[in-house]
């Protein structure tokens, strides 16, 4: 499922969020990969994906994608069934570079994004699958 397909131009300050997909249930797992294709220009691109508890009342950083000023693909795996034995405090658009946060996932996943400097040709896409995420045709 595609959660962003989005073509790089002008610094997007303060970020900004897609729509939230809404799944029928919390899915075990999840597999999301960021794709970032580089024309020119820009200095930093983020997408930071998220996650909600409370039905989209507040967002939780599970995973950060940083990005400059080359091509990169990047995947993470995450597991629901990761016992998260300490105490989390959830972060929005605070995650560190290229991390993630296994053992916290909702039923609703959005993509926080955000980048600066001038891009041209340059897009980001963030794509994810899951046990619980419907195919479609």
């Amino acid at each position: 499922m595609n959660l962003l397909t989005l073509p790089l131009t002008a610094a997007i300050s303060p970020a900004a969020a897609t729509t939230p997909a809404k799944l029928n249930g919390t899915p075990r797992n999840l597999t999301v990969q960021a794709n970032f294709t580089w024309g020119s220009g820009g200095t930093t691109a983020d997408a930071y994906l998220q996650t909600s508890l409370d039905g989209g009342l507040t967002w939780t950083d599970i995973a950060n994608f940083h990005f400059t000023t080359s091509s990169a693909r990047f995947v993470f795996n995450l597991n629901a069934q990761t016992p998260v034995t300490t105490e989390y405090t959830p972060t929005n658009g605070a995650i560190a570079a290229n991390t993630c946060k296994d053992g916290v996932l909702g039923p609703q996943f959005r993509v926080l994004y955000q980048s600066s400097g001038t891009y041209a040709g340059t897009t980001l896409a963030v794509d994810v699958q899951g046990d619980q995420i419907p195919s479609f045709p």
